[in-house]
């Protein structure tokens, strides 16, 4: 289902378990970040940011207040909630109720998680670098068991849009040898990639059978969707997942 300015997941989760995608729409930051920019790290109007930081929260009934990370395509995952100094982190999972967990993407990948009781969830940011490096299987181990998730792949730069140079293509066909499917060549040294294939493929190598989503293409749904590769200075979407308590 989805709201001018929203997205929810579309998986069989637990009702226990609430996640939204924004989208580019429904807030008050001007060009090249209009309208709903919720990233504070692109250099838009920090007040105008704040006020779509609200807006969201409020259309959504987001519990709480959310930690913001600093996102560098690695692959740490913070717990939360926590007291110690977060300096950077591609993921987030919990299992405290209305303690919310989020990530800022405008053509990579969020992928959400939640364990089938609904006590566990996590969000991770997984561009091609991440995604490589293990962010997955990082905020996995997190997790009781990995057998017991499931994953949704929230909105991200489509297989048709997404050209990369011969160094990703070998990166990942050297970790598994299967990911050349997830490849069409383009011209010489350059592919398309599919990032929704490639974490299916790293998901299902790791024990998670349940993998929905993937059906989005950040960079040609304009109207939709901020993307980076498509108009460089952009705006960011965020995708958050929690745990809400039982009525």
């Amino acid at each position: 289902m989805s709201g001018a300015s929203y997205i929810t997941p579309n998986w069989p989760a637990p009702s226990s378990i609430k996640g939204f995608v924004s989208t580019r729409e429904g807030g008050i930051s001007q060009s090249p970040f209009a309208t709903l920019n919720l990233g504070a790290h692109v250099g838009d109007e920090p007040q105008a940011v704040e006020t779509n930081r609200e807006t969201f929260a409020q259309k959504i009934n987001m519990p709480g207040s959310v930690v913001w990370l600093n996102q560098v395509h690695g692959t740490e995952v913070v717990t939360l909630p926590t007291k110690e100094q977060i300096d950077s982190a591609d993921a987030a999972y919990s299992k405290s109720i209305g303690q919310v967990c989020a990530v800022l993407t405008a053509d990579c990948l969020p992928v959400f998680f939640c364990d089938l009781a609904g006590q566990q969830v996590a969000v991770a940011h997984a561009g091609w670098r991440g995604l490589c490096a293990g962010v997955l299987e990082t905020t996995l181990a997190k997790f009781t068991d990995p057998k017991q998730v499931m994953a949704w792949l929230g909105p991200a730069i489509g297989p048709n849009a997404f050209e990369v140079g011969q160094e990703v293509y070998e990166a990942f066909c050297e970790q598994e040898a299967n990911a050349h499917v997830a490849f069409k060549p383009t011209s010489e040294g350059k592919w398309l990639a599919d990032l929704y294939t490639l974490a299916r493929q790293r998901l299902e190598m790791v024990g998670v059978e349940r993998v929905y989503g993937g059906d989005y293409c950040t960079y040609t749904e304009e109207e939709r969707f901020f993307s980076y590769r498509r108009d460089g200075q952009t705006g960011r979407m965020a995708s958050v997942v929690w745990i809400e308590a039982e009525k």
